[in-house]
């Protein structure tokens, strides 16, 4: 059946099931062979689909089980216009309807097969339709320029057409979730205004609690034979939907440090044996693989060591089948191709750093960290000096990502105090230029939580009470980012690489709050230096490039030219005032 099935008032709606055909009375014997070919058959009538858009098509099982994700499988595979086959997974969506989404990248007639277990399955197997693609005429930035991967050169992430994307996400890991369509859409719209390109969410059963959404219900239930909820991610669409809209990418987190086999006494009844985890994953991959999207595979969990082993499998299981790596398909034993995955990243738990145990594995695309929420030397030693600064020249590459830089209103762990906008800049402005710069992630105490602002968060009794989630969006340090966006949109962040030696002065010895960091393009036309407290920096006279010299504020935005001072070999430039300031010279 091509697209949604419809009743005769044009309302999407699903056949009836075999079982109800044979029940119904013999006098409308008729309308049930009439009824009974629409569930097999597929529409001549091909729709019209965007470029990098979604294609669905809906199909109905003549032999429903009791729990479709553990007895039953259906793939299609789709033929371009030019020929390139691709094989996804369909997806159960509740009753006796199954689904498929799919991106198609070129523009013409395109076919697709389905393959479905059981084979026997007619309303499943066997399945044939074409839809024809059309130049995409959307604003938002993946109508332009497309989904999102890693770059050719694997040192940050553009679209489909090779325009670089920026990220800058937002930890929203329980908006989704807990919202009302109506809050999320005013999330959405902040969120957007700030000038952020993704949101990093979370998905399923949040840690030890209860879990469940806004509803109080359950993404699965069971642990040794899961059972989906189709309407707890029915839900979901929606919002997923609504951040693409808004020209944001959705980063969801598919397996939280709940799942995946972690320890069960822990997170009590939550933990799933790697199998589960396996197919809970798939499905959510095969569900919002036609939107635009990063996959997270764990969240906030430990991966080093042995403990790295059991999600090196499940990666394996969950995106090896798709491609050999970032963007790439491949073939199948019997020569099908398999569409290419979106960028894969792990989560780890603060300042863990899981490189070394990754480096090998070609369907992790981005090297993700998180900095955590400390402030005491170690761990800022750890942000200017540490695995991110040192190991960004291991191969092969990858982007480097800090995914949660210190929560903006947090209590510190070592001080106790709330965490300013200068220490939340600080971060994310040494995060974006001690490695590779390829994005920054944001984190707002209270909009993570999605909290009332009358109790810290579930199982963060630690963190402080925080703001309520609206008030939260719109903090000092959260306002802030769209200055970071429209600096580095406003250059050519994907040319910079560290460049600590160009600093004839480096004040971070002495005290890590006042490192400086300092990158620069390898053709020595591009150099971003920020210093988050000393006013003068002194830049070596042989590594400054020819250029215009400006401050950036990145309190206020505000731009002003600056000026160099020789001092024999090194050129010294005094920011305009106290606080931290961006030197760019190009």
């Amino acid at each position: 059946m091509m697209g949604k099935s419809l009743c005769m008032c044009g309302v999407p709606c699903n056949p009836p099931s075999p079982m109800a055909l044979m029940r119904a009375p013999a006098r409308h014997g008729l309308l049930l062979v009439l009824a009974a070919l629409t569930a097999v058959s597929v529409r001549s009538a091909p729709p019209d689909v965007p470029r990098w858009g979604v294609f669905e098509a809906s199909f109905t099982s003549v032999q429903p089980t009791e729990n479709p994700l553990q007895d039953m499988e259906l793939r299609v595979t789709f033929r371009s216009p030019t020929k390139r086959v691709q094989t996804v997974q369909g997806f159960w969506d509740g009753a006796t309807t199954w689904r498929v989404r799919f991106s198609p990248e070129e523009v013409g007639e395109w076919t697709f097969t389905t393959s479905a277990t059981p084979s026997s399955d007619s309303g499943l197997h066997g399945q044939k339709g074409t839809f024809r693609v059309v130049t995409a005429k959307g604003a938002t930035r993946f109508d332009r320029h497309g989904p999102v991967r890693v770059s050719r050169n694997r040192r940050f992430l553009e679209h489909a057409d090779g325009a670089p994307f920026f990220w800058l996400a937002d930890t929203g890991w329980n908006a989704a979730l807990l919202s009302t369509p109506e809050e999320f859409d005013h999330y959405v719209a902040q969120r957007s205004r700030q000038r952020f390109t993704a949101v990093q969410w979370v998905t399923t059963q949040w840690r030890a609690s209860p879990g469940g959404d806004r509803l109080n219900e359950l993404a699965y239930t069971g642990r040794e034979r899961i059972a989906i909820n189709p309407q707890f991610f029915q839900r979901l669409d929606a919002k997923v939907n609504k951040l693409n809209q808004a020209g944001l990418l959705s980063a969801s987190v598919l397996l939280w440090a709940i799942a995946g086999g972690s320890d069960p006494t822990v997170n009590p009844g939550v933990s799933l044996p790697e199998d589960q985890a396996i197919k809970l994953a798939q499905y959510m991959v095969a569900r919002w693989q036609g939107n635009d999207v990063l996959w997270i595979l764990p969240g906030d969990g430990d991966y080093r060591g042995e403990k790295a082993e059991k999600w090196k499998r499940i990666g394996r299981a969950v995106f090896s089948p798709s491609t050999t790596g970032s963007g790439q398909a491949h073939s199948t034993d019997s020569g099908q191709a398999l569409a290419a995955h979106a960028p894969v990243v792990l989560h780890p738990g603060g300042m863990q750093w899981v490189l070394r145990e990754f480096q090998q594995e070609p369907w992790l695309d981005i090297q993700g960290y998180q900095s955590g929420h400390g402030d005491d030397e170690k761990t800022l030693r750890w942000m200017t000096e540490g695995p991110p600064a040192k190991d960004w020249t291991m191969e092969p590459a990858r982007p480097f990502i800090n995914l949660e830089p210190p929560y903006e209103n947090h209590l510190a762990y070592q001080s106790r105090t709330r965490i300013a906008p200068l220490t939340v800049r600080r971060a994310v402005y040494w995060s974006l230029l001690n490695a590779p710069t390829a994005g920054v992630t944001y984190g707002g105490h209270g909009v993570w939580g999605w909290d009332d602002g009358t109790k810290p968060p579930t199982d963060h009794a630690g963190s402080g009470i925080p703001l309520p989630w609206k008030e939260a969006l719109v903090m000092p340090g959260g306002e802030q980012m769209a200055h970071v966006a429209s600096l580095f949109t406003s250059i050519d962040f994907w040319r910079l690489r560290p460049t600590p030696d160009v600093l004839a002065e480096q004040p971070g010895k002495e005290a890590a709050a006042r490192f400086i960091a300092a990158a620069g393009s390898d053709r020595r036309d591009l150099l971003v230096v920020y210093t988050p407290e000393v006013r003068t920096i002194a830049i070596k006279s042989e590594e400054l490039p020819r250029g215009r010299a400006t401050w950036h504020n990145p309190r206020t935005g505000e731009r002003t030219s600056a000026r160099g001072l020789r001092d024999g070999a090194v050129v010294r430039f005094e920011a305009p005032s106290d606080g931290d300031w961006v030197l760019v010279v190009k």
